[in-house]
């Protein structure tokens, strides 16, 4: 039986997460995933926050970027967060938006090069060793956390071929993102399948009741050139570079009317409780061992989108 989370993207005022985890606790998600994309909130005070409000459920730093965040620094958080909760933290690795990186003035070139180091860093400071890394990107030398000593695990977002092998082949897991739709989800668990062991988590944008709430974030996501294959495979007629343009000037009305009823349908949950229910099962039967429930930013629709998956 798959597992549920929760994805919180960021967008939603900070005084409302310690309420948002409890919610997701109490309606017996597993895992809280909390977005890390530059401009909306800080993941690890969100992070912070959540573990503060609630008892057992797991938190997940989604998706920490070495681009943005030096591979120590992200060690150090996840351990820190650790050492607080002990056996309650996950860190989740990924390149990053492109396009915020490209706003916030960021190169990104080598990403395959820039995470599998990255996983190198955090496994050897969270296993409390001297770092001794010298990696073509990254430099940790003569140092060793001092709340090492932490079984830490650690996933990768991924969505392409060779980020998919890494994750499969050298971490506990992989996160595919949000508004894939099934026929890709299952590309890419194809994809990481290493042999061994490992957790295989994807995010769904879910919503009960009105699907026009959800057509912004599901554009988020889609205006990236990343997710042309995902779009192929789910078989929707959608215009990214029209999407794009049109999110990139808020054009917010052009966003919603690119982001068609039928876009929704092949990248999301949507509609009654039992419509919503069906298509989770689409995702699990895939073979996700955790189904994250995403798109959702207020208690009240984590407790009915949780009631609506696990009835």
């Amino acid at each position: 039986m798959a597992e549920f989370g929760i994805a919180m993207d960021g967008r939603a005022p900070i005084a409302d997460i310690p309420a948002q985890a409890k919610a997701a606790e109490e309606g017996g998600a597993s895992t809280l995933w909390i977005a890390c994309h530059l401009y909306l909130h800080d993941p690890i005070t969100e992070a912070a926050l959540a573990l503060g409000a609630t008892k057992r459920i797991k938190i997940a730093l989604m998706a920490m970027s070495p681009y943005s965040v030096h591979p120590v620094y992200i060690a150090m958080a996840a351990a820190s967060l650790d050492e607080m909760y002990p056996g309650r933290v996950i860190l989740c690795l990924g390149s990053g938006a492109p396009a915020d990186l490209k706003a916030a003035g960021i190169d990104s070139p080598k990403p395959l090069v820039a995470i599998g180091e990255a996983v190198k860093i955090c496994r050897q400071l969270f296993a409390g060793e001297m770092a001794e890394f010298q990696g073509q990107m990254f430099r940790a030398a003569g140092r060793r956390l001092v709340n090492g000593g932490r079984k830490i695990p650690i996933v990768i977002a991924a969505s392409r071929p060779n980020m998919l092998k890494l994750a499969g082949r050298e971490t506990d897991g992989v996160l595919i993102s949000a508004a894939t739709s099934p026929p890709f989800v299952r590309a890419c668990i194809d994809q990481a399948d290493s042999g061994k062991p490992f957790h295989k988590a994807g995010i769904v944008y879910t919503r009960v009741g009105a699907i026009d709430a959800i057509r912004r974030p599901i554009g988020f996501v889609l205006r990236g050139a990343h997710h042309a294959e995902n779009i192929r495979l789910g078989g929707a007629k959608l215009d990214q570079a029209a999407l794009a343009a049109a999110y990139a000037s808020e054009n917010w009305s052009e966003v919603e009317r690119l982001v068609s009823d039928d876009v929704v349908r092949r990248h999301a949950a949507c509609g009654t409780p039992a419509e919503v229910r069906a298509k989770l099962d689409e995702y699990r039967a895939i073979g996700l061992d955790e189904v994250i429930l995403g798109g959702i930013d207020d208690a009240k629709s984590i407790v009915v989108s949780l009631k609506a998956a696990c009835s």
